[in-house]
């Protein structure tokens, strides 16, 4: 039998605990959001849907995307047991530099579109977290701008080689004088790929007002209100090589880039090198043969060619082949601060986030960056502390397994 009593006033007290009211709304949605998925949501909710579904869009099908998320969660982690993991070093060596997490951000273009702070906002969240930021040569904060947001931090800089080459090379300077130590040569976008959902969208830089813009801004007018009040949206770093918008994007995909062109930039910069996009094994014994100092394994986020390789699939290949030479990296389809330890588990020197940033910064501006990169670290720390293991030098391929998903079929 239970034996049962009329309640005390004292119990019903200690367990009626109110939690304190957050009045500041931006603090109380950010706060809510426990995932880059949630902000995701809130960003859905905030932002015009061209800017949006520029952000979270990709290429055609958008199956290159779609595989590499489901890469990411198509692996089984195999933990060590009774290890004391009280402590926790999250911080890693990258590119001759330290970062306080093994993850940084990815160079994005059109920033400021998604939410009027932009690059500023990514930046200054960068350094205040210890971790890498990235500017694109399609950025809309200048190279400068950038280097005051973080004076302090490690600033890289993403360059397109232009069909007009003395605008890359130009960069290529302003980059090394404001102490950026990082360049991105990237190789990936000899055409552009076809984003059909910008297309559908009607979506054009600059934003072009049309019936059905106005009609999906009206339950957004912070958005408007931020766009129209601060200044025009271009490329900042190129604003002074004339042309316009429109022009100068179409001039950053030159389908005669080669290898003469990343050999001129290579003498040309003063600071370490990584080639982006790199989707084959054999050119990654390539560009380690002529001596780059970093790879990263991307494409594009999904936004050139659809049906692209999976970076994350590539990795461990791709290290062991060239992992003692040239340090590789990996982004594309990051999700998750798991998503960040298995690259790492797998050979990975670093990981780079781009569309999670950018729902943060769509779903709160600064802080929602920094709401970003909080709930990856706090993954990262609980993935690892549930491995076993207490610094990011512990992780090796025997804590992961990548699961078969998609199997090529044999040749007849």
């Amino acid at each position: 039998m239970v034996t049962r009593q009329f309640p005390q006033p004292k119990a019903l007290l200690e367990l009626m605990q109110f939690k304190k009211p957050t009045l500041d709304a931006r603090k109380r949605r950010l706060d809510a959001a426990l995932t880059i998925y949630d902000l995701r949501a809130i960003a859905a909710r905030r932002t015009p849907r061209a800017a949006f579904d520029y952000t979270d869009g990709a290429a055609e099908g958008e199956l290159s995307l779609a595989r590499a998320r489901q890469a990411f969660e198509d692996i089984e982690f195999h933990p060590d047991i009774l290890r004391d993991v009280s402590e926790l070093d999250t911080t890693t060596t990258v590119l001759g530099g330290t970062s306080t997490l093994p993850f940084g951000i990815a160079p994005t273009g059109f920033t400021r579109l998604m939410q009027t702070e932009g690059e500023i906002a990514g930046a200054g969240a960068a350094a205040a977290a210890g971790i890498p930021f990235t500017l694109s040569t399609l950025g809309t904060t200048s190279i400068e701008a950038v280097r005051a947001a973080n004076p302090h931090g490690r600033n890289w800089f993403q360059l397109y080689v232009m069909r007009q080459r003395e605008i890359s090379y130009g960069l290529v300077e302003r980059a090394a004088a404001a102490g950026f130590d990082t360049l991105m040569f990237t190789v990936d976008t000899p055409v552009a790929g076809a984003r059909l959902r910008d297309k559908r969208n009607g979506f054009s830089i600059p934003p072009a007002l049309t019936m059905g813009t106005i009609v999906n801004a009206i339950p957004r007018p912070w958005w408007w209100f931020d766009f129209l009040t601060t200044p025009p949206l271009e490329f900042a770093s190129l604003s002074s090589t004339g042309g316009t918008v429109g022009e100068l994007l179409d001039s950053a995909m030159d389908p005669s880039i080669n290898f003469t062109d990343l050999e001129i930039i290579r003498d040309m910069w003063p600071g370490k090198i990584v080639v982006k996009g790199v989707q084959n094994v054999a050119d990654s014994v390539e560009l380690a043969r002529r001596g780059v100092d970093g790879i990263l394994l991307s494409n594009h986020g999904g936004r050139q060619l659809d049906r692209a390789p999976i970076p994350f699939h590539l990795l461990p290949e791709v290290v062991r082949e060239v992992g003692s030479d040239v340090e590789v990296m990996v982004d594309t389809g990051i999700m998750n601060g798991a998503d960040v330890v298995a690259s790492i588990a797998l050979g990975a020197k670093f990981t780079l986030i781009g569309r999670a940033y950018l729902y943060g910064l769509m779903a709160g501006g600064r802080p929602g960056v920094d709401r970003a990169i909080q709930i990856l670290a706090v993954e990262v720390a609980r993935t690892m502390k549930l491995l076993g293991v207490r610094s990011v030098e512990e992780l090796e391929p025997r804590h992961v397994t990548q699961l078969q998903r998609l199997i090529p079929r044999e040749a007849r």
